[in-house]
């Protein structure tokens, strides 16, 4: 039976992260451009989750993991193995919730990212590949006593993600569909959850980006993948691997998954800048590229939110990536 935390749960963790996290807005799509270029008729809805402390939704998982800590617990202190975004989330939740932070981060991780995760008094640690990151935090939970906070699995981070769902649920209690970017798959699992639990009739779609389909490769499969090979300019979508919760609650829930190029997301990254004045990195881009490419005509006329799940990036990556 697929374990899954339930609206009373949901609604227990929002109120339990308040204080620490952001109610994101829910616009209307505000530009013009891209209303052209999707041209179905759908009425699309933002999630602004990009705007979240930290952000990106990350910070909602962190809270509330770090949130069910002990105070031994919180003593001896958390860790964490991350490219960026969900580094920086565990950094916030150490700095506010009053413990102390280890995170693991690849020696290609993005600068800004490193950064940000030092200036929220997290140490940084450095490893070459994910099989020498995990096994730097396996080492700081056994020689330390360290909690790792998961990037994706687990119920306190499905119940911490779900409340995006419940927020959602709050400012349009009738929609179609709901478009959800997926990397391991946190945020489309606790989303789908609260979505499902609500609006049962509303579809779930997940986008990946074609060098990172783990998640679709494990629904063909019929379980997990692990490890996954990522190859994607998206690299907040690129899990290195699917694990049974998540990948049970996205069986249950998610409606679809499909996948969008490269190509594709840099062409919605440099619309949702002309367009919605918005400069987002890849992943946060997914969604309006799932919605502009492959569910455009499954969606003509519907009534579409999309997340915008965070956007953590600097200056110079995003000429690069947008430059073609």
């Amino acid at each position: 039976m697929t374990d899954y935390p339930s609206l009373d749960q949901i609604n227990a963790t929002a109120r339990r992260i308040a204080p620490y996290i952001s109610p994101t807005p829910v616009l209307p799509y505000y530009g013009i451009e891209g209303i052209d270029a999707i041209g179905n008729g759908a009425a699309i809805y933002l999630k602004m989750e990009l705007l979240q402390k930290t952000g990106s939704f990350k910070a909602r998982g962190a809270i509330n993991v770090v949130s069910h800590l002990n105070d031994d617990e919180k003593r001896r202190g958390i860790t964490a193995f991350s490219a960026g975004n969900h580094a920086i989330a565990t950094a916030y939740a150490a700095n506010k919730l009053g413990t102390t932070a280890k995170v693991v981060m690849p020696k290609t991780a993005n600068p800004f990212r490193v950064d940000s995760c030092k200036r929220l008094g997290a140490e940084v640690i450095f490893g070459e590949d994910i099989a020498e990151l995990r096994s730097i935090v396996a080492e700081l939970q056994k020689s330390e006593g360290r909690t790792m906070v998961h990037p994706f699995e687990g119920q306190h981070t499905f119940a911490g993600t779900a409340t995006i769902g419940l927020e959602l649920n709050q400012h349009l209690p009738e929609l179609d569909a709901v478009i959800v970017p997926v990397g391991g798959g946190g945020l489309i699992s606790g989303i789908a959850t609260a979505i499902k639990l609500t609006q049962p009739d509303c579809k779930v779609y997940g986008i990946e980006p074609e060098g990172a389909s783990g998640m679709s490769d494990s629904l063909s499969q019929h379980s997990p993948i692990d490890p996954v090979t990522v190859n994607t300019i998206a690299d907040s979508l690129g899990a290195p691997m699917h694990l049974p919760q998540s990948f049970a609650i996205v069986q249950k829930f998610v409606d679809d998954i499909v996948t969008v190029t490269d190509e594709q997301l840099a062409t919605v990254m440099r619309l949702m800048f002309t367009d919605l004045k918005l400069a987002v990195e890849p992943a946060c881009a997914a969604a309006m590229a799932g919605l502009l490419y492959p569910l455009n005509e499954r969606l003509a006329n519907k009534r579409v939110a999309l997340i915008l799940c965070g956007s953590n990036i600097d200056q110079a990556t995003f000429q690069r990536l947008t430059s073609g």
